[in-house]
């Protein structure tokens, strides 16, 4: 008589082998990161852990999820990590390579971010119209051959004109797309976890994005840039970063091909419609979304909601756009500023599941006010005098961070304790508030138009940028000139108070623009 089998044993055993095989992989990432990109030691075992923890999370979290789940997970974070090192990227390749100022730079991001921004609020009609596949194919050929445009264009009109701006369109499609497909793909009961780790992933590809910045400028000399033979010209160290970006991109044909059409894409596949009809058909739903939406009183609560978290959204803009030319102007060429950055990625990380489960009880209007305290607070770091924090830069602390962290040798300049600092305690913040803000969003809608609501939640990202524009490359050109009187402490203390708009006024409107949210306290 056969033996009955064990299934609980063979379950372990088959739970063993794939962690196994996780520790194998995330090792073999770690060892490529440091012995054949030279990113680093720090970098490489932020990135294998940081692999290893995601993909144990998904491995006992999504056990049966349909294949196009990982396939879409996997698009995320080629596309988050090609998207930030081109965005980190970006001033420091305007200023240098095309001949801008830097206050010209920022002015002429922010006009791209917005033109990119009011693309994403219609992405999510044309792609109900085309398909995922077929949207996600346009928008990623169209980031593909843009971003290749602005590797190549040696005149400012072209790389702008046909690079930059199209781009927005690429970029525009991809994001809202890729949230659709994992709604689409994922299983109802699995779908909270789901959007969890495709948030956590968005973070890794950030942080690696930042460590990528600083290997590819390191492994060049900073400044030494790369020589091609076929075209005899000489890119610079910010156009084969483009580069890089544009490789990560044209990793997502094949996972996208991969992908299997919903029946929804079979049928529209009968009756075809083409790219222009479904564009107008889009904006069509998007001026009927708005003209349904303004007639009701919640409307208006959450457009001041989301008016107020814009300030708290200029941060992210203050790392990729205004921290990198800052760095590298005081703490000289060779400055990592990548991981300061990645400090961000790898705390929310750690973070953000802690704090929700911690505040679950509570309401998302009082998290968000607390975390953006907390967020405005963090720039006390870096707008105070250096001479403050000479002593911890010559103590453990700078061991810690300048020998340890940033992997520096010699002295340590103080700068390096207060960015650090900065980033830490707003990278608390952002773990309270950042989360709860498309939650919110959600508790206040009426029943019915949930996603409606919360497809305004881009618009923060919009006032943000729009913030960023016009203020802070006159603050670059005003309190940190390359030549002349400098004053950069009361910069961030200016970008400390923009910020401190948001929890502020959320404070102060409460009563107006909150709602009771149900199973909630404070």
């Amino acid at each position: 008589m056969d033996k009955p089998i064990n299934e609980s044993a063979v379950s372990w055993w088959g739970m063993t082998v794939r962690m196994l095989g996780l520790l194998l992989v995330s090792g073999l990432v770690g060892y490529l990161a440091q012995g054949k990109l030279n990113l680093g030691l720090v970098p490489a075992v932020a990135i294998g852990l940081s692999i290893f923890g995601v993909s144990l999370f998904a491995l006992l979290q999504l056990k049966g999820a349909p294949k196009e789940v990982g396939f879409t997970f996997g698009l995320k974070f080629l596309s988050v990590t090609a998207y930030k090192i081109l965005n980190i990227t970006l001033v420091l390749w305007l200023a240098n390579d095309m001949g801008l100022s830097k206050e010209s730079a920022l002015a002429l991001i922010a006009g791209w971010s917005i033109v990119m921004s009011l693309m994403t609020l219609i992405a999510g009609s044309i792609t109900d119209a085309l398909g995922l596949r077929r949207t996600l194919l346009i928008g990623v050929s169209s980031c593909v051959v843009t971003r290749l445009v602005m590797v190549v264009a040696t005149e400012p009109w072209v790389a702008l004109v046909c690079g930059l701006f199209p781009l927005a369109l690429g970029e525009a499609l991809c994001t809202p797309v890729l949230v659709a497909a994992l709604r689409r793909y994922s299983p109802p009961s699995q779908r909270s976890v789901a959007f969890s780790l495709f948030y956590a992933l968005m973070n890794l590809g950030f942080m690696v994005a930042y460590f990528i910045f600083d290997g590819v400028r390191e492994s060049l000399q900073t400044g030494g840039g790369v020589h091609l033979p076929l075209m005899n010209a000489r890119l610079s160290d910010y156009r084969v970063l483009l580069l890089v970006s544009f490789a990560i991109e044209c990793l997502m044909f094949p996972l996208i091909l991969l992908l299997g059409r919903t029946e929804k894409e079979i049928e529209a596949d009968a009756v075809p419609r083409t790219v222009a009809g479904s564009v107008s058909h889009a904006c069509g739903e998007i001026v009927g979304l708005f003209g349904g939406l303004v007639k009701q009183s919640g409307f208006y609560r959450l457009l001041i909601f989301l008016f107020m978290i814009g300030f708290l959204k200029v941060v992210f803009n203050v790392m990729d756009y205004v921290l990198p030319p800052f760095a590298l102007q005081e703490l000289g060429p060779e400055a990592r500023v990548g991981r300061f950055n990645a400090i961000n990625g790898i705390l929310i990380l750690l973070l953000a599941p802690v704090v929700g489960v911690l505040t679950r009880k509570y309401s998302a209007y009082s998290m968000v006010i607390l975390g953006g305290f907390i967020t405005a607070f963090s720039f006390v770091f870096i707008a105070m005098p250096t001479t403050a924090f000479q002593g911890m830069a010559d103590g453990w602390l700078g061991k810690v961070i300048g020998s340890g962290y940033m992997e520096l040798k010699g002295a340590v300049h103080p700068y390096y304790i207060m960015i650090v600092l900065w980033q830490v305690l707003f990278s608390v913040g952002e773990a309270f508030y950042s989360p709860r803000v498309y939650e919110y969003a959600a508790s206040i809608a009426p029943k019915g138009q949930e996603a409606s609501y919360a497809s305004l939640s881009y618009v923060p990202l919009l006032i943000g940028k729009l913030i960023t524009g016009a203020a802070f490359g006159g603050l670059l050109a005003k309190y940190c000139p390359e030549e002349g009187p400098r004053d950069p402490g009361m910069m961030w203390l200016i970008i400390g108070l923009m910020v401190l708009v948001a929890p502020m006024g959320l404070l102060i409107f409460r009563k107006y623009i909150r709602v009771r949210e149900e199973g909630r306290e404070g």
